[in-house]
């Protein structure tokens, strides 16, 4: 941790060599250390200020920024703040597209550092001119002495954290770290971070925390870009693929859903002293799980802290909004409940009684699932898991071309979408690995047992 002894000259100096802090409360007992790296302790309350200063230095060297020049970027709030603050010392000009889905606190913070902000509708197609990064673009290309941040191909992005946020977490654990877990969102922060500590210590494992919705995992599992879907937390996750982002340096995605990365937010604010905002609470959820799961006090894991809370008092510290978005844990726990909070949440994976056994190994595979119900003119006519299958293949590999119908077992039980969770635990025994959930009379989803016992756990 840098220790001021001397002044400086200007805010800038101060950027990075934040604090590595210990998380103890939120663990819920993990004998595996999580500790947290502060980032939102830069001047501009983010881990953004590293790239905004560096990518303007940049734009500087190369001769593409020139004095009295703008800068543009489309930006979630934090690259543009990071931005704001180094050109309001050095002078230059800023305007940031920033998506309407994000919080008034950030959009007043860029204006508060004389920014131009244009807010933009976030429920458009990357493709859409107004796109907030397609807007930024074009804006930037008509107006002279201007550049684009383009902090989502811009390869300083990546390169600052390489230079910086991977060498601090290295020296503050002294090469103890085994475990570091971010979340991308251009994937800078995870992608220079991470080549730096695999240079060090190849066995360093790197887990990207995702939110629901997002494309990452699915491209990270199948390298095919399919379509995302909307979800509430701020700066993290996309719907189209950065070149900042490294697939090979990152080892395991995980995804979390909104309310639990929300709730978590709230505990590591209660419950650790540390001010963050959403993306963080669903960075230290994935972190939390990961100590758990080694127990292993002499392992290290260490999570990104991204940004102070500050910029989401009318969300996540909101009561009445949280309330209104249905992020707060309810006291009746149903099947509808348990299939919105599944963190694979989706549209059901299903296969038909004509479907071969090839075709439901393939499903099996690449939607990452256990079993599978089987489904015809969405009735449930039986079941198939991929140990009773693998097993019927391994038996005589001519069964690959057999009909689902041929092997499937039984269906699976059905129960009411407003099912409560003893009727739900009731109903999932040995016999029975999954239950599928039906609301209206048609089939909406399955639970299994991991589902109910990643609900229990704390």
């Amino acid at each position: 941790m840098r220790i001021h002894r001397t002044p400086y000259d200007n805010v800038l100096q101060t950027v990075g060599q934040t604090p590595l802090i210990r998380l103890n409360r939120v663990t819920d007992g993990a004998r595996t250390p999580v500790y947290a790296k502060a980032e939102m302790l830069n001047p501009g309350g983010s881990v953004k200020d590293r790239i905004g200063l560096a990518i303007i230095e940049a734009a500087e060297e190369s001769g593409a920024l020139q004095p009295g020049g703008t800068i543009v970027e489309g930006t979630s709030g934090n690259t543009g703040v990071a931005l704001a603050v180094a050109a309001a010392v050095k002078g230059y000009h800023c305007i940031f597209t920033i998506p309407d889905k994000m919080s008034i606190e950030k959009v007043r913070l860029l204006k508060a550092f004389g920014a131009e902000v244009i807010v933009t509708p976030s429920a458009v197609p990357p493709d859409h001119p107004d796109y907030y990064n397609n807007l930024a673009k074009r804006i930037a290309e008509e107006r002279s002495n201007a550049i684009l941040a383009d902090q989502f191909y811009n390869p300083v992005n990546t390169e600052a954290h390489y230079a910086t946020t991977g060498p601090e977490i290295w020296e503050q654990t002294e090469g103890r770290i085994t475990h570091f877990v971010a979340s991308p969102g251009t994937g800078g922060t995870i992608s220079g971070a991470a080549r730096y500590l695999k240079e060090q210590n190849p066995e360093v494992r790197v887990i990207a925390g995702d939110p629901i919705g997002s494309i990452f995992t699915t491209y990270h599992r199948t390298q095919n870009v399919e379509p995302g879907s909307p979800y509430m937390v701020e700066g993290i996750g996309n719907d189209k693929i950065p070149s900042t982002l490294h697939f090979d340096q990152i080892d395991e995605f995980r995804q979390v859903c909104d309310r639990d990365a929300f709730h978590m937010a709230r505990r590591v604010t209660r419950e650790e002293g540390l001010f963050v905002g959403g993306s963080t609470g669903l960075i230290v959820k994935v972190a939390v799980d990961v100590a758990q799961e080694e127990d292993d006090p002499e392992a290290c894991v260490v999570c990104i802290l991204c940004d102070t809370g500050e910029r989401y008092l009318s969300k996540v510290y909101n009561d009445e909004w949280m309330a209104e978005n249905r992020m707060f844990r309810p006291e009746r726990v149903t099947a509808a409940y348990l299939i919105e909070s599944k963190a694979d949440a989706g549209p059901l994976v299903s296969v038909g009684p004509g479907a071969s056994v090839r075709e439901a190994l393939d499903l099996i595979e690449e939607h990452n699932v256990s079993q599978l119900p089987v489904l015809e003119e969405g009735r449930p006519v039986g079941s198939v898991t991929e140990s009773a299958l693998l097993g019927a293949v391994m038996e005589d590999p001519a069964r690959l071309a057999n009909e689902v119908r041929e092997v499937a077992d039984e269906p699976f039980p059905v129960v009411d979408a407003d099912a409560e969770l003893s009727e739900i635990t009731s109903r999932l025994t040995r016999q029975n690995p999954a239950i599928l959930v039906a609301e209206n009379g048609s089939v909406c989803g399955i639970l299994t047992r991991y589902d109910v016992i990643h609900h229990l756990m704390p």
